[in-house]
C-alpha cells in the first residue's frame, strides 16, 4: 500500500505543478486576498452574531422583568383603585352624616337659643318676684321669714313661730299679716303657681289630740296656710296647691333647739308659669 502511494507522488507533483504553472501570481494573491477578507468578514459576522444573541437575551431578561413590573403595577393598580373606591365610598358616607350631623347641630342650637331665652325670662321674672316679696314682707324678717330664690323658683320660708301657736295648726294675728302682705303682692302677680309646704321638726308629737304625728301636723299647718290664702285673701285656689313633708326634708341637721326651730316652718313655693318652656319641652 505504501508502495502505491509512492509511486503516485511524482505524479501529483507534477499535476500541482502543472496547476501552479497554469494560475498566475496575480490571480493568486487576489484569491488569498479574497480568501482573508471572507475569513476577516465571517469572524466578524461571528462576532456580530454573538454580540446579538447577547443582546436579544438581555433584551429577553428586561422584557420579563419589564412584564412582571407591569404586572405588579397593574395588581398594584388595581388594588389602589379598590381602595380609591373604598374612599370615595367612606368619604361620601361621611359628608353626608356631616351634613346631617351639622342640620341637627343648627336644629339644636336654635332650639338651645329658644330655651335659653325661655329661662332667662323666667329668672328675670323670678328675680323681679323675690325684690317685690322681699319688699312688701321687710317688716317680718326680724321674726323668723326669709326670700330667696333656688332653681328657678322663689321659696318665702316662714317659722313657725311666726305662724302658729305651740303645737297649733290655727294661724295668728302676727301669721296672718304676714300672709295678707304675700297675698297684696301675688294677686298682682297672675302668672304666678304657689305650693304651700309644711315642715316640722322630729321630734314625735305628744297630747295633740286629732293630730297624730309629725306628718299629719305639717299637712294640717299647709292646708290652714292654704285656705287662709285662698278663703280670706281671695287667691284662685286653681294657682295653689297644699302638701305636707313632715320630718323628710330638715334644713339643719342638728339637735339643738336653734336647729329643731328652723326645721319647724311653712314654706311657700313661687313658680313662674312658663308656658313656652313647657310646650319647647313637650314638643
Amino acid at each position: 500500500m505504501k508502495f502505491r502511494y509512492l509511486l503516485l507522488l511524482p505524479f501529483l507533483g507534477a499535476m500541482m505543478f502543472q496547476s501552479c504553472a497554469i494560475m498566475s501570481t496575480k490571480k493568486y494573491n487576489a484569491l488569498v486576498a479574497s480568501r482573508d477578507s471572507l475569513s476577516a468578514r465571517t469572524m466578524s459576522l461571528e462576532e456580530e452574531r454573538r454580540r446579538l444573541q447577547g443582546d436579544t437575551a438581555n433584551l429577553h431578561r428586561q422584557l420579563a422583568n419589564l412584564q412582571k413590573e407591569y404586572g405588579d403595577l397593574t395588581g398594584n393598580l388595581d388594588a389602589t383603585n379598590k381602595k380609591l373606591n373604598a374612599l370615595n365610598d367612606q368619604f361620601n358616607a361621611s359628608n353626608t352624616k356631616v351634613s346631617q350631623l351639622s342640620g341637627d347641630l343648627a336644629k339644636r342650637e336654635a332650639r338651645l337659643k329658644e330655651v335659653e331665652g325661655i329661662l332667662k325670662k323666667r329668672d328675670e321674672a323670678t328675680q323681679a318676684l323675690k325684690d317685690k316679696l322681699q319688699k312688701a314682707l321687710l317688716g317680718f324678717t326680724q321674726n323668723g321669714l326669709s326670700v330667696d330664690v333656688r332653681n328657678g323658683k322663689v321659696y318665702v320660708s316662714l317659722t313657725d313661730k311666726l305662724l302658729f301657736p305651740s303645737g297649733s295648726i290655727v294661724i295668728d294675728d302676727k301669721g296672718q299679716q304676714a300672709l295678707k302682705q304675700l297675698a297684696v303682692v301675688m294677686n298682682k302677680e297672675l302668672d304666678i303657681n304657689m305650693a304651700v309646704e309644711g315642715h316640722t321638726d322630729n321630734k314625735k308629737i305628744k297630747n295633740l289630740g286629732q293630730i297624730k304625728d309629725n306628718w299629719d301636723l305639717s299637712v294640717l299647718r299647709a292646708t290652714s296656710v292654704a285656705r287662709y290664702l285662698t278663703e280670706v285673701e281671695k287667691i284662685d285656689p286653681k294657682r295653689l296647691t297644699a302638701t305636707g313633708k313632715g320630718e323628710f326634708q330638715p334644713i339643719d341637721e342638728g339637735t339643738s333647739a336653734e336647729s329643731l326651730s328652723k326645721n319647724r316652718r311653712i314654706e311657700i313655693v313661687l313658680t313662674p308659669k312658663l308656658d313656652e318652656l313647657y310646650n319647647l319641652i313637650t314638643k
